[in-house]
Formats: structure tokens, C-alpha cells, sequence
């Protein structure tokens, strides 16, 4: 009796615990994406980059998962900085508090569910958006299919360069 005892009382403080760390949140809820991708495009244009889109929300598993590929594999990480400025544009999961003339200038990539990746040249205009869907392997994201996706959208690659 007295181990159930201890054992109930670690089980209640390891979650009142838990339930105070604070979830880990790779989109910014209160940021202003107009004016995230106004500075990326100015930052694009100076260093002769694309921008990367990213847009979902911290509601969803799939866009932490690939933010999760994208930060911790070097490979995909040196691509992304080498080639894009990237913005994490927040889609709140209410459909009625979502941004529909923004989603309207992008091409409506909401379309394809989260995430949904949009390239936009320096100039602003969309070249390619990019159904995740088509990058998924089982239960995560295809690495291979991830990189060879950062290679073909960058600046040089639409220039008609490797």
C-alpha cells in the first residue's frame, strides 16, 4: 500500500511537472507574415536568394516534422541557408480567424493541406508551390526528395544552372 502511495504521488508532481514545461512553438502565433516575407524579400534581394515559405501551424504534426528535418539534418539545413531566406507563416488551425487574401496572393496553397511550402523570387512572385504530400516517406519526410526539392528551387537552379 505504501508504494502505491509513493508511486501515485510521483505520477501526480512528474505531471503537474510536464504540464507546466512549456510546449516548444516553431511558428510564431502573434507574427505580422506580410511583413516577415516584406524583410525576406529585401534580405532575398541583397543576398541573391529565393524565399521559402513555410506555412502551417504549431497545431500540426507534419509541419513540426519537417521543421524537425530541417533544422537537424546539416545537409538540408546548409541548403536552406545557403539558397533561401526561409519564413515560418503561421496558419491558425480556426479557418475563420486565417488570412485569406494573404493565402489569395500566394496562389491558395492552403489547398494542399499543411504544411505547404511556396517559393517566391526576389521579386515576390510565386515560382513553385510545393505539396508536401509528394515528400512524405511513411511516417516522416524523405530526406532525399527534401534536398533534391531545395536544389531544383533556387536561384541558380532556375536560372538554368545546377
Amino acid at each position: 500500500m505504501k508504494k502505491l502511495f509513493i508511486a501515485i504521488i510521483l505520477f501526480f508532481n512528474v505531471s503537474v511537472i510536464l504540464s507546466q514545461t512549456e510546449e516548444i512553438k516553431i511558428y510564431n502565433e502573434n507574427a505580422d507574415a506580410r511583413a516577415d516575407i516584406k524583410a525576406a524579400l529585401e534580405k532575398a534581394k541583397a543576398d541573391n536568394k529565393n524565399v521559402l515559405l513555410q506555412i502551417g501551424g504549431n497545431w500540426c504534426p507534419w509541419c513540426v516534422k519537417l521543421h524537425g528535418m530541417e533544422t537537424t539534418d546539416m545537409q538540408i539545413d546548409s541548403l536552406l541557408n545557403a539558397n533561401y531566406v526561409m519564413v515560418m507563416v503561421n496558419v491558425p488551425r480556426e479557418k475563420d480567424k486565417r488570412d485569406p487574401d494573404l493565402m489569395a496572393s500566394l496562389g491558395n496553397p492552403q489547398r494542399f493541406g499543411f504544411p505547404v511550402l511556396v517559393v517566391l523570387n526576389q521579386e515576390g512572385e510565386r515560382i513553385h508551390t510545393q505539396d508536401s504530400w509528394y515528400l512524405e516517406q511513411d511516417k516522416s519526410y524523405d530526406r532525399d526528395k527534401l534536398m533534391h526539392f531545395l536544389k531544383m528551387w533556387s536561384v541558380t537552379a532556375v536560372a538554368g544552372g545546377k
